[in-house]
């Protein structure tokens, strides 16, 4: 990407989304020590640099409000558990309940982070290639600058995980955490 992101990406417009990152997903992965070790290193770099941090949790309806396709897919209950203790969110933080793939359904994320000035949206979390990718292509299309923390993002398919990566890098930035903190200094 060509484009000077130093104005685009700072440490007065940004935040960092910690998407999905509970304890059934994250057993799930493929490169869980990596994964989890990358997301330590930037949830504790935005949080020394005062960037809010703003986590999605998986909340489940209940079953007759739940989708009937989604439901014979899954094929049995599916229980995501708490947010991991690596990355537990602090009172600062913003946990918002969500039941799909995208942040901007059904929550009120777009007010919040309307109202807090936020145009820049550091995506993290599982999974790259469903909730991140899905997120980050609808931000994109509300006026957003998605990035993606090219090694704080996972997938239970590595394949997936890959092929979303480059899908992603021909619309925004995808940058190693070393180059997202550098531009929130």
């Amino acid at each position: 990407m060509s484009v000077d992101l130093k104005p685009l990406i700072n440490s007065k417009n940004s935040a960092l989304i910690v998407w999905d990152v509970q304890e059934a997903l994250v057993s799930l992965i493929f490169n869980r020590e990596e994964f989890v070790s990358k997301l330590v290193e930037i949830v504790s770099g935005a949080r020394a640099r005062g960037i809010p941090i703003i986590y999605s949790k998986i909340t489940l309806l209940p079953e007759r409000y739940q989708n009937k396709t989604m439901l014979a897919l899954r094929r049995g209950t599916f229980s995501p558990g708490e947010i991991i203790k690596e990355v537990a969110p602090q009172p600062d933080d913003v946990v918002i309940p969500k039941n799909t793939a995208s942040f901007f359904v059904g929550t009120n994320f777009e007010l919040i982070t309307k109202n807090a000035g936020i145009n820049c949206l550091i995506f993290t979390g599982i999974s790259t290639n469903i909730g991140v990718e899905t997120s980050a292509r609808h931000a994109q299309c509300l006026g957003y600058l998605p990035v993606i923390a090219r090694e704080a993002v996972s997938s239970r398919d590595k394949v997936a995980h890959e092929r979303s990566l480059e899908n992603m890098k021909l619309m925004f930035p995808v940058l190693d955490n070393k180059e997202i903190l550098e531009y929130l200094q």
